[in-house]
């Protein structure tokens, strides 16, 4: 736009960018707009400059828009400037120390100086240019590894993605496998891709390029300790097949779903809906209980373990412990539930009751009601639980009688909730 100019004629005045004519206005032309030739001349050039500015605009937008944002509009703007604003200083300053340098060489007693002066100017450039004509080759053969490795890549990613939904299959891999699989294949196929191109980069055989090159990698070896250890033990555990995305698993005290397995840590979320990120290595180094592996084709079964004293028949115990099964909602009626006698105690016998599920997300839901209907159960049949141990027989069977169970606050189910501690009842003054 600073070049843009004009040249007044005799009949006419023309708008030029540098050299080119850009517009030609006559005094018919001011005539039609009723106002004269110069005020003419005046909003065009201004019209034209906004136009232009405006198409400048697009296109930085555009470029901003393509690069996901990640290019600024106004980055680009502003280094444009600059590189202009340098680009002029360094001609000037070129033009100006050439010119020197030639007024010096006029002059006998300073030409020597004048030649060094130009020399001094012309060498960078010259060296320059012969360096890029002696790393086209390798140039050339970076160019054409590219392309190869890039449809290598792709190929890959093709390959591996086919395996993954199904179209493809291998007896013993995992269709789970393709994912971590094809990272790991192509991340060795760019390390080969980057060994291959070492020797042809520029300058790759200057010391300045070895010395950054170890720095780079003793920063690397120094800071990636955990990262490294953590990308092993995620594709470690994806290989061992310990869960998988959805699955309801348990990792040390931990139970939670898996909504998410990533290459540095694994996202547990737990029944009260908060999410908990371990680090996997540290899964590598547990015991992993996934409630949701075999439950897809199998049952899952609930354990509840009761402590009862040995003047109690242990078909009673069991009868009862089966009664509470039938009385707990989402248990499943085949597998059939059982118990087992799991030890004979000092003080008690140990029967372990089990009773099978089909939502492993479920599985404390169920066992609390579970729990809640063994209590009611023995509760009714008059048998105390003995768990924990005690050292003597009390006078009074530690039980919960019948007429007890909804002592206040508690309420029997579907009853209606009366007048408690601070309500009033209908056309009773509130108490304060």
């Amino acid at each position: 736009m600073d070049e843009l100019r004009t040249v007044r004629r005799e009949n006419y005045t023309e708008i030029l960018a540098g050299t080119e004519r850009v517009a030609i206005l006559h005094d018919a032309d001011a005539e039609l707009e009723g106002i004269d030739r110069d005020t003419l001349v005046t909003v065009d050039l201004a019209r034209i400059r906004h136009a232009i500015e405006r198409r400048f605009a697009n296109l930085l937008q555009a470029l901003e828009g393509n690069s996901k944002h990640l290019v600024q509009a106004r980055w680009l703007v502003t280094g444009l400037r600059t590189l202009v604003g340098a680009a002029k200083t360094v001609l000037m300053v070129v033009g100006v120390l050439l010119y020197v340098g030639y007024v010096l060489r006029l002059f006998p007693w300073t030409r020597q100086f004048g030649g060094q002066l130009i020399s001094l100017f012309i060498q960078p450039p010259v060296a320059f240019g012969k360096g890029v004509v002696d790393a086209l080759p390798g140039l050339a053969f970076l160019v054409v590894l590219y392309f190869i490795t890039r449809v290598l890549l792709r190929f890959i990613r093709m390959a591996f993605t086919a395996v993954g939904s199904g179209t493809v299959r291998f007896e013993g891999f995992d269709p789970d496998w393709a994912e971590p699989t094809c990272k790991i294949v192509r991340l060795l196929v760019v390390v080969f891709a980057l060994v291959v191109a070492y020797p042809y980069v520029p300058g790759s055989d200057s010391q300045a390029f070895k010395g950054i090159s170890i720095m780079l990698g003793i920063m690397f070896s120094l800071g990636s300790t955990s990262i490294i250890s953590n990308l092993i033990a995620g594709y470690a555990m994806t290989y061992r097949r310990a869960f998988r995305r959805g699955d309801y698993v348990g990792v040390g005290d931990t139970i939670g779903r898996v909504p998410d397995v990533r290459p540095q840590v694994t996202h547990l979320r737990n029944l009260r809906n908060e999410e908990i990120i371990i680090p996997n290595f540290v899964i590598l180094g547990s015991s992993v209980v996934n409630y949701s592996s075999l439950s897809r084709e199998q049952a899952l079964f609930i354990n509840a373990i009761v402590g009862i004293r040995y003047e109690v028949p242990w078909r009673q115990v069991e009868s009862m412990l089966l009664e509470a099964v039938t009385r707990t909602q989402g248990v499943l009626a085949k597998p059939a539930p059982f118990v087992r006698l799991t030890s004979l105690g000092e003080f008690f016998v140990s029967y372990g009751l089990n009773a099978a599920i089909r939502d492993p997300t479920q599985r404390r839901q169920w066992l609390a009601e579970l729990h809640r209907n063994v209590l009611d159960v023995f509760n009714e049949y008059g048998v105390q639980i003995m768990t924990p141990a005690y050292e003597g027989d009390p006078e009074q069977a530690k039980i919960v009688p019948r007429e007890q169970w909804y002592a206040t606050p508690a309420r029997p189910p579907g009853s209606v909730e009366g007048p408690g501690p601070g309500r009033s009842s209908p056309g009773e003054p509130a108490r304060r």
